[in-house]
């Protein structure tokens, strides 16, 4: 039996992730056709059935089931191989990839990049935004921005900077509603909450103040939208302080709150850590949350 080649292996993990060829072609960057090529002929050379077709796509038959593990260990050392490679690169240009939460790169990022890029004009950054964990292993991002410790094996991780967190209403709210001067005051006053999430609640909770999602009247878990409509009056909202002081249109109320500080973890691919580019950016990601409040 020939041994199938890795474009292959590549074309049927999508499949079995995605559940069709439509949407694995999208997922890896080829058509369609191709993919449905490469599962042929990937079933030839091994002389399997790996799909059946149903009504809602294409499912794994036991044959495919039983080789799934095996192609996803095929994946992880295609992965490592290539971060071992890019690990051994002298360039100081070419592409990084970052993520990020959305708050973090819609408000404290961009003046970072900014001036890494009028430092560096060539490195090319790509950035991502998102509150979900991504797989540095598999290349998702290059470097990561993490208001917690990444535990993944092989990433290693540097504690950066702790962000403080203030409460802020806009000006328009607290002359509607008067600024609360006690944590009694502030049970009486409009917050905006999170939707699904329920750290808010435990936050709250911990400092003695009992209560339930309804307690808000207006609730959003993307922290950006949040932020939005702290701003534009909906009611008390918490914030980051290196976010909330630059924003003249709200005011920080009750600084003596006990609210904990978020910690900023910067994590990278143990492989590819201390390449010229990663490093660069990773040391102008780093002094950038390490400097003071303008």
């Amino acid at each position: 039996m020939a041994s199938p080649d890795w474009s292959l292996i590549r074309s049927f993990l999508a499949v079995a992730e995605h559940g069709s060829f439509s949407a694995a072609a999208r997922d890896i960057g080829i058509s369609q056709p191709t993919i449905g090529r490469h599962i042929r002929e990937l079933e030839a050379v091994l002389g399997l059935d790996l799909f059946q077709r149903e009504s809602h796509g294409q499912s794994l038959t036991p044959e495919g089931i039983t080789l799934l593990d095996k192609a996803r260990d095929m994946q992880t050392a295609a992965k490592a191989l290539e971060l071992a490679a890019e690990g051994q690169s002298a360039g100081t240009t070419g592409t990084v990839r970052i993520t990020a939460s959305v708050v973090v790169s819609h408000f404290l990022l961009p003046p970072i990049l900014a001036r890494l890029r009028t430092t560096h004009p060539g490195i090319q950054i790509e950035l991502v935004p998102s509150d979900l964990p991504e797989n540095l292993l598999f290349r998702e991002a290059d470097i990561a921005i993490r208001m917690f410790r990444p535990t993944q094996l092989d990433i290693v991780t540097a504690h950066v900077a702790d962000q403080e967190i203030g409460l802020y209403a806009s000006h328009d709210y607290l002359a509607r509603r008067g600024t609360p001067q006690t944590l009694t005051d502030f049970m009486d006053h409009e917050i905006v909450g999170f939707d699904r999430s329920a750290l808010m609640i435990r936050t709250m909770k911990e400092v003695g103040l009992e209560v339930t999602r309804d307690f808000f009247p207006v609730r959003c878990d993307d922290q950006a939208a949040f932020w939005h409509l702290v701003v534009a009056g909906c009611g008390i909202g918490g914030m980051q302080t290196a976010i909330g002081d630059a924003e003249p249109r709200v005011v920080r109320i009750l600084r003596d709150f006990p609210l904990p500080s978020l910690p900023l973890w910067l994590a990278a691919p143990q492989a590819i850590r201390h390449s010229p580019r990663i490093q660069l950016v990773w040391d102008a990601l780093t002094a950038g949350f390490r400097a003071p409040l303008p």
